[in-house]
């Protein structure tokens, strides 16, 4: 199979539709210190299905609410607005990540699980490393994969090729898929987010979340969703072909100030969070 080219793939990013109005504007008052609960109340009550997916979410036990919150002004207050901002941008994106992608190995609805437990050990990961922005630290889990949308197609007919390559190779499964199709999901990724006007840190966590190292602009925020990547990895949610020779940065465990028994401690956390089939419901 021939190399796909740069303009293929960037006629498939831009064919991917674009956040939802409603999303954009949620971002926009999030970052408006004049904007009220009631403000992002108005926004998304224009979307009852968005509305309803975030009061799903948001009655998680991930949030661990001690009461149920009956309205989209409730959960601002309670939860607070980059939390609410976090959730939404994960009701806008279930419905993408939820298709069935064939060229990862991945069931319907299985990169959404992966995903979604990415973002919530991400959120994990930067409360235990006393990292300032937990909230960021979720949605740039969330998005980590974004790519595997737009290479999905591409990788149905490059599969084979870029397992042998990985197995005879003994290489991890993205340098295999760069080796063969000349990109790989991560790049692609970082794409996905620059087209949805996504902050440069977040951009950079996706781009490098497999090399951490190459990280620049936020270190630890690339970390984060680099260690909660592998910590979902090693609970076996959402493996597909990708969990193959995954290799922990230890520069970033070190950069965190995470060990051993901290990883147990995170992972240990997650199974309960994760029993909670409402975190995934769509």
């Amino acid at each position: 199979m021939g190399k796909i080219t740069l303009e293929e793939i960037v006629d498939q990013v831009n064919d991917l539709p674009a956040l939802p109005h409603v999303v954009g504007k949620i971002i926009q008052l999030t970052e408006d210190p004049d904007a009220t609960a009631q403000d992002i109340n108005k926004v998304l009550n224009q979307d009852q299905g968005m509305t309803a997916k975030v009061l799903r979410l948001a009655n998680s036990a991930f949030y661990g609410f001690p009461r149920r919150i009956s309205s989209i002004t409730d959960a601002t207050i309670f939860l607070g607005f980059r939390t609410v901002r976090g959730i939404v941008m994960a009701a806008s994106v279930s419905d993408l990540l939820s298709e069935e992608m064939e060229g990862y190995a991945l069931a319907q609805g299985e990169l959404w699980r992966h995903s979604q437990s990415v973002a919530m050990a991400s959120r994990c990961v930067a409360q235990y490393s006393k990292f300032i922005g937990m909230d960021v630290a979720y949605t740039a889990g969330l998005l980590h994969d974004i790519g595997k949308v737009i290479l999905n197609t591409y990788m149905k007919e490059a599969y084979k090729e870029v397992i042998d390559k990985a197995a005879a190779d003994d290489i991890p499964f993205m340098q295999a898929e760069q080796d063969i199709l000349g990109f790989n999901h991560a790049q692609i990724g970082a794409r996905v987010a620059e087209k949805w006007n996504l902050p440069e840190d977040l951009v950079e966590a996706i781009a490098y979340h497999h090399q951490p190292e190459q990280a620049v602009k936020n270190k630890k925020l690339t970390a984060i969703v680099h260690i909660a990547d592998a910590i979902c990895l090693m609970m076996g949610i959402g493996m597909g072909v990708d969990g193959m020779l995954y290799p922990l940065s230890s520069e970033s465990m070190q950069l965190l100030n995470l060990d051993e028994l901290a990883i147990e401690q995170i992972i240990s956390n997650m199974t309960d969070l994760l029993a909670d089939e409402e975190t995934f419901a769509v």
